[in-house]
């Protein structure tokens, strides 16, 4: 039901943008301490290893000890209401996008819409549309899942206008450039693989075991995101350097600070001083979290639609017996 298909117009657009955002928001609940762990990850200088002493995190059940002792469980959703409000932003902006351009590729191009590369295409444009629309958020959500205690922001208001007093309106942007560049080959390759991976699951899963539709959208999903994930990752981690910028005095109690005066500079000094793997940092939770956050979104997503299916298949048959 992902994208559009002539034979079952069922879904508009504006219900893709509810179903997207109603999916944003349940999957972000339960994605938003692996986040926060991954956002730690990336952000360290130091090596992720035991052996190195100034290391704050070495692994994921360490972070996750560690964050919890010293600020406690609500640590793991710093950050969580810009990030709900950019998942469901986020959700209702990309697949709204999406439908509208499988459908435009239907209706103006001799390309079938069901296409994979099509999906790559039409996936990776409405993600950079997306993102454009809440980029100001997620930096947002980036300051206040990177801020140790005690808090340089305490709530939203505070940290938009302080943000816009001391930095003025271009840091909401900042890290967009690795944004664009990282998003459209991540989000293209995530609805191309999970249409590539739909197609060959009605391939390979014989007709009378086909009943357990949700799990099999899950699957999907949560391959699609890995796959996906693995092949973009260094994009993401140097966005995410380039979101503290101007927040160094903030990250001193995480360990060494650095500041990069771009995209460019960041990748030097990353290789620099923390070599190849430096790019990878933080790559098993954000993984984790990929697997989790993906095929849940398009599990949501397919099962609202299909309620939203529902809703109105039975109002229409309503309306015929009145």
């Amino acid at each position: 039901m992902v994208g559009y298909d002539p034979e079952a117009k069922c879904v508009s657009t504006a219900e893709a943008a509810v179903a997207g955002s109603a999916s944003g928001l349940v999957t972000r609940v339960f994605v938003s301490p692996l986040d926060v762990i991954k956002i730690r990850f990336q952000l360290q200088i130091e090596q992720l290893s035991s052996r190195n002493p100034g290391a704050k995190y070495h692994g994921i059940l360490q972070a996750v000890q560690r964050i919890f002792q010293e600020e406690g469980l609500l640590a793991f959703w710093k950050g969580h209401v810009p990030a709900q409000l950019l998942s469901v932003g986020y959700g209702a902006v990309q697949f709204m996008a999406f439908e509208s351009l499988t459908k435009l590729v239907h209706n103006v191009t001799s390309y079938n819409a069901r296409d994979s590369f099509v999906h790559f295409v039409c996936g990776g444009l409405a993600a950079c549309t997306a993102t454009v629309a809440v980029q100001p958020v997620d930096t947002l959500r980036t300051r206040f899942a990177a801020q140790g205690e005690p808090k340089i922001y305490p709530n939203l208001r505070h940290a938009v206008v302080t943000m816009y007093q001391t930095e003025g309106p271009r840091t909401f942007y900042r890290g967009l450039t690795p944004t664009i560049i990282a998003i459209f080959p991540y989000a293209g390759l995530q609805f191309s693989f999970y249409n590539i991976l739909q197609q060959f699951s009605e391939w390979a899963i014989p007709a009378e075991g086909k009943k357990g539709g949700n799990v099999k959208n899950l699957v999907c999903g949560s391959c699609a995101g890995i796959i996906s994930k693995t092949l973009t990752y260094p994009f993401d981690l140097f966005k995410k350097r380039l979101q503290v910028g101007g927040f160094e005095h903030a990250r001193a109690a995480f360990g060494q600070v650095r500041m990069y005066r771009g995209l460019l500079d960041c990748i030097r000094q990353i290789m620099r001083e923390e070599g190849p793997g430096g790019f990878f940092k933080g790559l098993s939770p954000s993984l984790l979290k990929a697997a989790v956050s993906t095929g849940l979104v398009f599990f949501w997503y397919e099962l609202f639609c299909s309620l939203l299916c529902a809703l109105k298949s039975t109002d229409s048959a309503t309306r015929k017996e009145g």
